[in-house]
């Protein structure tokens, strides 16, 4: 394996952990927003952190295929 394509596999890899954590998160905003005494300051944080995860996906996108505007 060259190195391009070690690193190629290295960025799919840590991409595949950010979009499994993205999801997570959002199942988690979920459950939480659908109790009526959810901790708001919670799911607050956890939008917060999801946003990162998506900049963060996007990011790496744009370095595995820079020819497509993410």
């Amino acid at each position: 394996m060259q190195p391009h394509d070690e690193l190629r596999a290295a960025f799919e890899g840590r991409l595949a952990e950010l979009q499994l954590e993205h999801r997570d998160l959002d199942m988690a905003i979920h459950r939480l927003s659908i109790d009526p005494a959810h901790d708001q300051l919670a799911v607050k944080r956890l939008k917060k952190r999801k946003l990162l995860l998506k900049d963060q996906i996007a990011q790496i996108e744009r370095q595995l295929d820079p020819d497509i505007r993410a």
